[in-house]
Formats: structure tokens, sequence, C-alpha cells
């Protein structure tokens, strides 16, 4: 149906490598080696995982502490039908697990058949990883101790190299609802048309359409305007370095703000068939469709924008920056 609101699973994900500094990169340096550590706070009392900061003097710290692999679990809930973005596959507990020697719990899973095993007050031990790099996955989690496990600290290994960067991956998974506006832009794409929408104070044309003026607060809908696949670069930028996320684009690329014949606001949109040292402010754009047995409800329709070869857009705002850049105050 025409008015059917569209749905699509989506994927929000940015991974990235960030340094870890002396107190975090000594922690996971030590998880590398089977060492827990944690660090003294200010008041004497360890914290583990340790921070490099007092959460409650914000004084800074430094001085790492071994703990032990053995600890009590202060509190704990079951987690029966694990989801498909957890790191475990079977049913487990998420526990606050206090170390021997550590004045702070962490939290982490403890593996056990059901429930009825778990308890407040019981001791547990670290499983740690066959293979470990350096990171909070190293403990694989922890089991129920037995009596005779001890779990002193143990000595750390010296000179090892130290952590001093860690992979961070961030990933969500959910599924995207575009709203009537959208979905009404999305269909109509497969047919090579650009929808927008007016605001009913200003009578400006935003792409693509939102359903209500982000300006005057009130709904645009139910009538889209139909815009020219044709417009001008507002501003732009050159990337010259590869972007992990975008294999497909090989530097130097131009990504550029495009506005179409109609349109009061722009959107980003990738240059294409020009030389990134050709593009300008004002440059006469067209868009770049895919062919038409590959078309689909998507904005990625557009693979990008070419020159039209037409005289540049005058964009008056611009040229009242470079008169004033100039001295001409007229």
């Amino acid at each position: 149906m025409a008015d059917e609101v569209l749905t699509a699973p989506l994927v929000l994900e940015y991974p990235f490598t960030r340094t870890t500094g002396p107190v975090i990169g000594g922690f996971l340096t030590g998880l590398r080696e089977g060492v827990i550590h944690g660090v003294r706070r200010s008041d004497g009392t360890v914290m583990c995982p340790p921070l490099e900061y007092d959460p409650i003097t914000s004084a800074p710290l430094s001085e790492l502490v071994a703990v032990g692999t053995v600890g009590t679990v202060t509190t704990w809930t079951w987690n029966g039908e694990p989801r498909a973005q957890q790191p475990f596959t079977q049913p487990f507990a998420w526990a606050m697990i206090t170390l021997d020697g550590a004045d702070t719990p962490m939290l982490h899973a403890v593996f056990v058949d059901s429930a009825d095993d778990m308890a407040t007050g019981m001791r547990v031990e670290v499983v740690w990883r066959d293979e470990r790099e350096g990171h909070i996955t190293d403990i694989a989690g922890f089991i129920p101790a037995v009596a005779s496990t001890t779990g002193e600290p143990a000595a750390m290994p010296s000179d090892v190299e130290q952590v001093q960067s860690v992979r961070t991956p961030i990933r969500m998974e959910y599924t995207y609802t575009p709203g009537r506006a959208l979905s009404q832009y999305l269909r109509a794409m497969k047919d090579k048309r650009i929808l927008g929408d007016t605001c009913p104070e200003t009578g400006e044309v935003s792409v693509p359409p939102r359903g209500v003026s982000s300006v005057a607060g009130k709904p645009t809908l139910p009538e889209l305007v139909d815009l020219p696949d044709t417009g001008y670069i507002e501003s732009f930028n050159i990337t010259r370095v590869p972007i992990k996320m975008r294999p497909d684009l090989t530097p130097p690329y131009v990504s550029a703000w495009i506005v179409l014949d109609g349109a009061s606001v722009g959107f980003m949109g990738l240059g294409m068939n020009v030389e990134p040292e050709d593009v300008r402010v004002g440059m006469r754009v067209r868009a770049v469709w895919k062919p038409d047995d590959e078309l689909e409800m998507s904005a990625q329709n557009i693979l990008g924008w070419e020159p039209t070869g037409e005289p540049d857009e005058v964009i008056a705002d611009y040229a009242l920056v470079g008169r004033i850049e100039q001295g001409d105050d007229q």
C-alpha cells in the first residue's frame, strides 16, 4: 500500500582504536599476563577495575595493586535467554563480584547451570581465556570456587610489553521506521523522483522530507513536492585519507553539500566524474542514478553528483563574505 510506513533492519557500527594510558594500559597488560590489578584510591582502598581518577575526590590515581582471582558475589541477576548482541550464548548470571584484595565490585558473568545455583555471598573464581591479548575479554567469566581455591594475587612478570591501545567497537542493530514522509520519499526514489516538503509558514522546501517543519514545528503532510535532480554545491570537503568503513572510495574524493533547484536546505552527496581540485562552491551538478534495473526504495539510488557544465550558481552570502575579506564594505 502506498500509505504503508516502511521498516528496515539497520546496523550502526563505529569501530575505533583508543589509547589506554598507564593505568588502564597497566590493567589490560595484567589481564594478558593472568594478573588482575586494581588501583589504590586516595583513602587507601583499592578499586577494581581501576580508574585514572578517584570518583570521590577526582584526584589522579596511579598505584596499581594486584588483587586476587577469587571473589565474592555481592548481587546478581539471571540471564536465561541471552540476546544476539551479548557475548555468551548459554544462560548465565550477571554478577557484581568483589575480588579478594579489592574494596569495590566488578561486573562480570558467572556460569552455572541455573539460577538456583546462584546466591549472594557465594565464592567465585576467574576463568581465563586460552589466548589472551590484553583486553577485558581475557576474563572469559567466573565459576563457583571450590573450598580449596585461594586465588592469591599472581606475580606480574618483569619486562613485559605494555598495552598502549585497545580496540573498542560499537555496534547497534535495530529496526528503523522512517515515518510517512520518508516512506513516500523512498518509494519515489525507485522511480527516480526526489520529494521534499514545504514549511507551511516560511515556504522553505527541505530534502529529504521529515513530515514536520524544523522551523515552525508544524506538519508538512500530506503535500510533498517533486524536485528536479539538479542543483548546486553549497560547500564541500576533499577527503585524502582512506576510511575503513568505505573501502569502495579511493582518496581523494569529494563530499559535497548539495542544494537542489527549488530547495532551501541541502544534503550530503558524493562528487563524481570531476577532479577534486576542480570542484568549487556554486558548481552546478546533476544526480548520477543507478541503472534502472538496480533501482530500489533507497536514497542510495543516487550514486553521486556530477557537473552539468552550466555556469556556476551565484551565492549571495558567499559573495558578501568575499567582499568583506577584500576590505570592500559597500
